[in-house]
């Protein structure tokens, strides 16, 4: 187990900077857009960074297996997801 790894464990509530650093550019892109904007959705990601929306999922879902992201559901319409960016600083 590297030093990282560990770290990593012992901070289960949020990801870093170091974890985005080899995701690729539309993971990357998707994290910055996030970084400015408190919480967005899926389509609204999309219209900012003008990726395709099936781009876009991808990115957040890559975000999610590195624990960068908060989602969870929007009161207004239960039928989106709500997005934002959990990196500890």
């Amino acid at each position: 187990m590297s030093a990282s790894e560990s770290i990593r464990q012992e901070a289960d509530d949020g990801g870093s900077w170091e974890d985005v650093r080899d995701l690729p550019p539309s993971a990357k892109l998707v994290a910055k857009v996030l970084e400015y904007n408190d919480t967005m959705t899926q389509q609204q990601i999309a219209e900012e960074t003008l990726l395709p929306s099936r781009t876009v999922r991808y990115a957040l879902n890559r975000l999610d297996e590195e624990n960068v992201i908060d989602s969870r559901f929007s009161f207004s319409d239960a039928r989106k997801r709500l997005y934002s960016l959990d990196i500890d600083s």
